[in-house]
């Protein structure tokens, strides 16, 4: 499979995280816009049942991820997360020259889905869904965020090791799984720093806002760079550790 349809795929497939996944969260401010919150932690989000609201979140990037997957994982391996492709490449698994063109292809497809869930729902979707960006909660620190961050993704970066890279998983699970493990995480940590896990699903919503009039929110980007890239080397490199001899 050439380069030029391996990049395409992960566009396709970071497109669909995005505009589902991060969709969902703009949607849930969308509907609960104008209703007095109980705390400052609570913006908008768990209004309409606490965690149920990020469960709801989490099953559709979940599902989102899932389709990607089994929709695209033989073309591109189906990375659609920046930290998990230089994982993969840190534990030599993919090749040097590949990491920057999968990248920009996965920022491309989190750009386009936030570009085009605003022609879909209109200025609402920026002005109160903030296109479902991700910024640390009420009372969480840059640290806290960045730590958080790292805990998602290594729990997703090692399931991925166990159920998609390593050669001895049982076959056609590994969709359902990772995306399983990704509505799970977002459960319980969306309320933190909105659980990115993936430096692009919080790209594509920063950069939607930046072109059309929403929050500027750059100032945390480093959160969702750091947090999970870190989560996933620790987690790759723990896992070639486990296995080894």
């Amino acid at each position: 499979m050439s380069l030029l349809k391996r990049c395409v795929a992960e566009i396709i497939g970071t497109f669909l995280l995005v505009f589902f996944g991060a969709g969902a969260a703009a949607i849930t401010l969308m509907l609960a816009s104008g209703v007095e919150t109980q705390t400052e932690f609570n913006i908008g989000i768990g209004y309409f049942g606490g965690l149920a609201d990020w469960l709801a979140i989490g099953l559709a990037f979940g599902i989102a991820i899932a389709g990607a997957i089994y929709a695209l994982g033989r073309i591109s391996g189906a990375h659609i997360n920046p930290a998990v492709t230089i994982a993969l490449w840190a534990s030599k698994r993919f090749p040097t020259g590949e990491v920057a063109p999968y990248i920009i292809a996965q920022l491309i497809g989190a750009s386009l889905a936030s570009i085009l869930f605003f022609a879909c729902t209109g200025p609402e979707a920026v002005l109160i869904g903030g296109l479902g960006a991700t910024a640390p909660f009420h009372g969480i620190s840059y640290t806290e965020a960045i730590l958080v961050e790292a805990i998602g993704t290594f729990l997703l970066m090692l399931v991925i090791m166990g159920v998609a890279v390593d050669k001895r998983a049982p076959e056609g699970f590994a969709g359902l799984i990772i995306g399983l493990t990704v509505a799970g995480v977002i459960t319980t940590t969306g309320n933190i720093a909105g659980s990115s896990l993936n430096p692009a699903r919080t790209f594509g919503p920063y950069l939607g806002n930046t072109l059309l009039g929403g929050s500027n929110l750059w100032e945390f980007f480093p959160i969702y760079i750091i947090g999970p890239i870190a989560g996933a080397l620790i987690a790759v490199f723990l896992y070639d550790w486990l296995n080894s001899e």
